[in-house]
């Protein structure tokens, strides 16, 4: 990846995992499926301005959809998840 801003997409925040984690200094990103972890790091020391600790990450398959009146069979779009390990007493603000 060339586009550091391009890393990283969202912030999960609505599932019950990603808010214990947050607890505990955890956070979950959506980023791209091409990026690793070293440029998921400096992308949120770059975007952020945060210290990371450490990155942990997980591809996920997309799920298989049918539309409403069609017989054929879709797939939702691969993506990747990343476990952001931020330095104690640094948070994000989640609003």
């Amino acid at each position: 990846m060339k586009d550091i801003h391009r890393v990283l997409k969202t912030i999960q925040v609505n599932s019950e995992k990603a808010q214990i984690l947050t607890e505990n200094n955890i956070y979950v990103f959506e980023v791209d499926t091409k990026a690793t972890k070293i440029e998921i790091k400096e992308a949120v020391k770059r975007v952020l301005g945060k210290e990371v600790v450490s990155v942990k990450t997980a591809n996920y398959d997309g799920k298989k959809k049918r539309g409403r009146t069609s017989p054929v069979m879709g797939k939702r779009a691969n993506w990747k998840k990343a476990y952001v390990k931020l330095k104690e007493g640094e948070e994000i603000d989640i609003v």
